[in-house]
């Protein structure tokens, strides 16, 4: 089975909306879009965490593949990340596109997660969600994503769509990579880790046998 993989840039409270500029997705009002503009360094390779679909087919929702259609298609030849983007294969995840204009591309048909666990058992490349917060949400629900790209930029929003919200399945995710970029760029890779351990830290109270100790002793003092 192939696997799922979720890569998105956040910001440190959690919002994924609109980082690439400020026309990407103004939506609700969101005035700051292009917010990780001034991060990006060298040490960044959006290939490695799956933000340029290299050596994968892509699972986008409706918002992301209208975005990145508008785009993508239409940038120079030698620019490697396009050239990856529009050959990739595209599966979209939408209630109202009719009809997909960027070659590769097709509609999900019925349920989606019911649909991505079909793709998941299939041959081929592992699947990559790149933004597509809403889809992401979806599928986390569902228990289909088996990796986490997840870039954090050191800003606060205050608002705009986050990449989890109050419905998220409650689970657990183990870290397994994580590197720091020049310009403050956490960016990490989790996996799932099962159901979430709960326990609690000692009481400030006293035990019963740690009391009789202190009585003995003051008995042993005095």
């Amino acid at each position: 089975m192939r696997r799922l993989i979720a890569s998105t840039f956040v910001s440190l409270d959690g919002i994924m909306q609109a980082p690439g500029g400020p026309e990407e997705d103004p939506t609700g009002g969101f005035m700051l879009g292009g917010w990780m503009f001034a991060y990006p360094d060298e040490s960044m390779d959006i290939s490695a965490a799956g933000f340029d679909g290299k050596n994968r087919e892509l699972v986008l929702g409706r918002r992301t593949y209208e975005i990145f259609e508008a785009y993508w298609p239409y940038q120079a030849g030698d620019n490697s990340t396009a050239n990856t983007l529009n050959a990739a294969k595209k599966h979209v995840a939408s209630r109202t596109l009719q009809t997909l204009h960027w070659k590769n591309s097709t509609l999900l048909e019925g349920d989606v997660v019911s649909a991505i666990d079909s793709l998941k058992a299939q041959a081929g490349p592992d699947l990559q969600i790149i933004g597509s917060g809403n889809l992401i949400q979806t599928l986390e629900a569902g228990s289909l994503i088996d990796e986490y790209n997840v870039w954090t930029f050191p800003v606060v929003l205050g608002r705009g769509k986050r990449l989890f919200s109050e419905t998220a399945r409650p689970s657990a995710l183990r870290l397994v990579r994580s590197r720091i970029s020049s310009t403050g760029v956490v960016m990490s890779t989790y996996v799932p880790d099962g159901d979430i351990k709960t326990g609690s830290f000692p009481s400030a109270e006293p035990s019963k046998k740690e009391l009789a100790r202190r009585k003995r002793m003051a008995n042993e003092v005095w």
